[in-house]
């Protein structure tokens, strides 16, 4: 039953590009301070995780690629992650998951990245260098996309999900081609353990 959830979360993340993340970061401990507090039920956190996730993608300014909201339920809080270029973003992500049920407090953490000539040139180059690849098109074609390219001061960070090992790593290596880039931190995660091996 867990692992055909999986799946589907897989094939759900894939296909609208929030990182799974979520689900990494949902299943690793609370910090000790908060480890005894209450937990949802897993009835209850199946309901919550899908309402976060849906809220999430129906903000009208999220689903570039530049943009990358992670979340993790602790006790009955949600904690918001990432790293937005748009500020709006940040305060319309909590806004947006407020007011589900169950939720006590949203804890938001996403990082509002400064403005900067260099960085945005850095995205474009970025994004044509891997969206524009062949081999890698196919990942322009859901509405939201499964690889989200954050840059913060000429350093790299790619979130997301792709089919292949070999996806990755070519991701990877169209961005560490880039001119001007400092570093590469590659996140992104297999949709199929195993793949591509």
């Amino acid at each position: 039953m867990k692992s055909l959830f999986l799946a589907r979360l897989s094939v759900f993340v894939l296909t609208f590009g929030l990182s799974v993340a979520i689900v990494a970061q949902q299943a690793a401990p609370a910090p000790a301070a908060t480890q005894q507090k209450k937990t949802y039920s897993p009835k209850a956190q199946e309901r919550i995780t899908r309402e976060v996730r849906h809220q999430l993608l129906k903000l009208p300014y999220y689903g570039g690629p530049f943009d990358h909201i992670s979340f993790r339920l602790v006790g009955y809080d949600v904690v918001l992650m990432g790293q937005v270029v748009n500020y709006t973003l940040k305060p319309d992500a909590e806004k947006a998951i407020r007011h589900i049920e169950g939720v006590e407090r949203v804890i938001n953490h996403i990082e509002t990245l400064p403005p900067s000539a260099g960085d945005d040139r850095l995205r474009r180059d970025l994004y044509r260098s891997i969206y524009g690849y062949a081999p890698l098109q196919r990942y322009r074609m859901p509405p939201t996309k499964p690889i989200q390219i954050i840059v913060k001061h000429g350093h790299v960070m790619l979130e997301g999900v792709v089919i292949s090992k070999a996806d990755k790593n070519m991701v990877g290596i169209r961005a560490n081609g880039v001119p001007g880039v400092f570093s590469v931190t590659n996140n992104l995660m297999i949709e199929k353990e195993g793949a591509g091996m």
